[in-house]
């Protein structure tokens, strides 16, 4: 029986009394995240409320509060080191973002990813609201690369980044009613849509998707005869996601997994035919190229070839 979301917490600073309620509310941001400073704008009055939803991979929180500022030295990333990423999109009154070389104002409806494992400070207004989302580095960096990543605004409010801020809203909602693996499931739908925004997606001009489809049909040619060849190390090599590897194949009518096995099979056809390679049984020819079985292979070769494997080496 599956387990719901791993742990779920709302918490608001009217839970102290009102001289509290700035140590309060560091406590709490410290510990959803690594310790940072603070600068209230008026820590006489403040107020915040937070909810929280954790998995073992992601944590999503919602927050309101008034007017603050969070900030990480260089000595506190040395001494409290961090490197997961943070999506961080306001969605009431704007967030000033300063990081190394670059300084923004973003409206509700742009956010930024940025690490909070270098100094940084994010400014917000009094009745701001907004997400915060923490994200595997592993995840960002599987499809933007180590280096390919900078703190830039990004606009969430049109097209697919408007998708990937209603499916983060509606994580923060349902998250409650959500298991364990379905909070993680959503999350790495968003994760993926959100990193084919900041790439832009996928060239949509014909002579550039024909380029990709080039590139995706070499790669799998060199190396086909690989049997732990996948869509998904595919896409990993050549920069990509899974799923715009999908669409660009689509314009072929094939998929990753049918053009992987066709030029498997022709391999094989090859090598059945080679003198080169009459010493091979033909289990080992099928098992050298990924197919689980000589049967599997067998019944994946009559059908694309109208011929048993050893009809094509005794003609």
């Amino acid at each position: 029986m599956e387990h719901r979301a791993a742990f779920v917490e709302s918490a608001t600073t009217h839970a102290v009394t009102p001289n509290e309620r700035t140590d309060y509310w560091a406590e709490l941001i410290n510990s959803y995240h690594r310790r940072l400073g603070y600068a209230f704008l008026r820590p006489r009055d403040f107020e915040g409320r937070t909810t929280l939803h954790r998995t073992g991979n992601y944590q999503l929180i919602g927050w309101e509060s008034d007017a603050v500022t969070y900030y990480r030295t260089a000595g506190l990333v040395r001494r409290d080191s961090d490197d997961d990423y943070r999506l961080l999109l306001p969605t009431k009154g704007p967030v000033a973002v300063w990081t190394p070389g670059q300084h923004a104002r973003m409206p509700a409806g742009v956010g930024v990813l940025v690490t909070i494992d270098q100094p940084f400070a994010y400014s917000m207004v009094d009745d701001n609201r907004g997400l915060l989302m923490t994200i595997p580095r592993r995840e960002i960096d599987r499809r933007l690369g180590p280096h390919g990543l900078s703190a830039r605004p990004v606009d969430f409010t049109t097209g697919l980044g408007r998708v990937v801020a209603d499916l983060a809203g509606g994580l923060l909602a349902e998250g409650a009613a959500l298991t364990h693996h379905q909070f993680d499931a959503v999350s790495d739908r968003l994760v993926e849509l959100l990193c084919m925004h900041i790439v832009g997606d996928y060239p949509t001009a014909p002579n550039d998707l024909a380029d990709v489809e080039s590139a995706v049909r070499r790669y799998i040619r060199t190396h086909a005869e690989d049997p732990d060849l996948t869509g998904t190390t595919v896409a990993n090599a050549l920069g990509w996601s899974l799923r715009q590897i999908q669409l660009v194949l689509q314009r072929g009518d094939t998929t990753p997994r049918q053009l992987i096995k066709e030029e498997r099979l022709q391999i094989a056809y090859a090598r059945l035919r080679n003198p080169a390679y009459r010493h091979w049984s033909i289990t080992t020819i099928a098992l050298g190229l990924g197919f689980g079985s000589a049967s599997a292979f067998s019944t994946a070769f009559r059908q694309r070839f109208n011929a048993t494997p050893r009809d094509i080496r005794e003609g």
